[in-house]
């Protein structure tokens, strides 16, 4: 290699490496947020209170305060192909239609009245209306798991799990009987 390829491309490097932590602070939620949202207003609240039936807030917070319908919604939108999404929508629309059915919306249910909701939907016949629980039920799972809340309050997540101590006598059981 010829040194001033290597200088040329040590520079680049060393740009690229100042210029990152910039680059990176930038991100935030409206910089993260979907571009085309696949959800109307009413239907991301309604999301929200499904995903709060899922895991309610107890002594900790449920999965509506710790935003895991937004989670849901850019996952969706951005790594699910389009039948997924729209198949999303129309169990969204299904879930209203069968709350609208009692004479309430989805958010006014009784607790226990949702759990049912969800409960039709995943013992369901139609394949379209299983597979939609399904994804919402997962995905609110893992968008709850990974959230920063929960990352650092509950499950206290280490980088590198597990310690070496290189240097630590060890004493087994045939080694004390000979002595």
């Amino acid at each position: 290699m010829e040194r001033r390829v290597a200088l040329k491309n040590m520079a680049v490097a060393l740009g690229g490496l100042i210029s990152l932590p910039a680059w990176a602070e930038g991100w935030n939620r409206a910089s993260v947020a979907s571009l085309q949202p696949i959800l109307s207003a009413d239907q991301d609240l309604l999301l929200a209170d499904i995903v709060e039936t899922i895991i309610p807030a107890t002594d900790t917070p449920g999965a509506k305060a710790l935003g895991v319908h937004s989670f849901i919604q850019k996952m969706v939108a951005d790594c699910y192909e389009k039948s997924v999404q729209q198949n999303f929508v129309s169990g969204l629309t299904t879930v209203a239609g069968l709350a609208r059915q009692t004479g309430k919306s989805f958010g006014a249910l009784e607790e226990i009245q949702r759990l049912n909701l969800l409960k039709q939907l995943e013992q369901a016949t139609d394949a379209d209306q299983k597979s939609f629980y399904r994804l919402v039920k997962s995905l609110t799972i893992q968008g709850y798991m990974t959230s920063e809340y929960v990352m650092t309050n509950i499950t206290k997540y280490e980088l590198v799990p597990g310690r070496y101590h290189g240097c630590v006598p060890v004493k087994t059981k045939a080694l004390t009987e000979k002595k």
